[in-house]
């Protein structure tokens, strides 16, 4: 048997330093995608939605945002897909997975209408 000496020391595959980056890389990584989706809590609008916002003058202000974007977080945390969301005598269809308002419609507009291809409805005060 043959023995080999060295001075340096024989290390295992798996040294502790290459676990520090490992773990430095998923931290970096989960930062990342942390921010990505706070950036993503943000509402779209379709071009459709923008028309019919401009179309039928729609007020829209940043307390209406905020309510809407409240009323999207609680059908997602539910599961739904499609919503109805009623915001100051205003109503919105949006599309919860990917957080675009697909249509807008003022309380005329409203009138007499009939919402398919939805499978929640919230009302926001």
């Amino acid at each position: 048997m043959t023995r080999i000496y060295g001075q340096r020391p024989i290390t295992p595959p798996h040294s502790k330093r290459k676990q520090t980056n490992q773990v430095r890389d998923k931290n970096k990584f989960k930062d990342l995608l942390h921010n990505k989706l706070k950036q993503s809590s943000k509402l779209n609008f379709s071009k459709h939605a923008k028309q019919r916002l401009q179309s039928r003058q729609i007020d829209f202000k940043e307390q209406d945002l905020k309510k809407l974007d409240q009323a999207v977080e609680k059908a997602k945390d539910k599961g739904a897909q499609e919503s109805l969301i009623l915001v100051n005598n205003n109503a919105y269809i949006v599309n919860v997975k990917n957080k675009t308002v697909i249509t807008a419609m003022d309380e005329e507009s409203m009138e007499e209408n009939l919402f398919t291809n939805i499978d929640s409805a919230i009302v926001m005060k």
